[in-house]
């Protein structure tokens, strides 16, 4: 598989082996789309996006962002950001401090970049948050504060490893309605790990399907949905039913 420019992220032979696993990545994820990862625990879900992001190397194959080479690239110099599923707040700083280090570590903020910060958490619905602790917010509003730090960093690929799987139902909707408001409008490329069916519909236009560690479907949510005949997706699909 080959890269272009245009925004795509490409995996390219990518093969890595942790342990005694094993895993071989193949595929393009298109620019400005949704895209899940999905698969049963233990089949490389994260793994992959760790790859994407650099914090895995891979042994061979190269990653490739809007046709650069990033494979040799630290985290810090991909034009990615991160949310987890426990959202890495720190503890000690207020919710402005904490989303202010997506823009700069060293907490060296311009004015404009301590406006950028007040509109990420307006927009994420944290206004008048600011002086708040991580300790004092819930499960939702930490993971608010979450994606406004992931805004203020202004990349165009945004990485999610089961942002929500923590969140009750009501947070977990509310969250996925967040998401998909940010995605119209920022128009980022987002891809994230799911291990939920339901949240893999509502979320995702495209699909990477893995099973011990190889993608064993790439395309439309639509053309996944119509593949429960391959054992493993059928299981997942019977999560909710269908």
């Amino acid at each position: 598989m080959s890269g272009n420019a245009t925004g795509d992220i490409v995996l390219d032979g990518v093969k890595l082996r942790l342990g005694e696993a094993a895993f071989d990545f193949d595929c393009r994820i298109g620019a400005g789309r949704i895209t899940a990862i999905a698969g049963p625990s233990g089949s490389g879900k994260s793994t992959l996006l760790n790859v994407i992001a650099g914090f895995e190397r891979p042994d061979s194959g190269r990653v490739l962002i809007a046709g650069e080479d990033v494979s040799g690239f630290a985290p810090g110099r991909r034009p990615v950001s991160l949310v987890f599923q426990d959202n890495n707040l720190f503890a000690h700083l207020d919710v402005f401090t904490n989303v202010g280090l997506g823009i700069n570590p060293a907490l060296r903020l311009s004015a404009a970049d301590r406006e950028a910060v007040s509109v990420a958490l307006s927009r994420v619905g944290l206004a008048g948050y600011e002086k708040r602790k991580p300790a004092t917010l819930s499960g939702g509003e930490r993971q608010r504060a979450a994606f406004a730090r992931a805004l203020v960093r202004r990349k165009p690929v945004m990485l999610l490893d089961e942002p929500f799987a923590a969140l009750d139902p009501g947070l977990r909707s509310a969250m996925a309605d967040l998401l998909i408001d940010l995605h119209g409008e920022t128009g980022a490329t987002i891809v994230i790990v799911s291990h939920d069916p339901d949240e893999v519909a509502r979320l995702a236009g495209d699909v990477l399907f893995l099973d011990r560690g190889r993608i064993i479907f790439e395309g439309p949510h639509g053309a996944f949905v119509e593949r429960g005949d391959i054992e493993v997706i059928g299981r997942f699909l019977g999560h909710s039913g269908g």
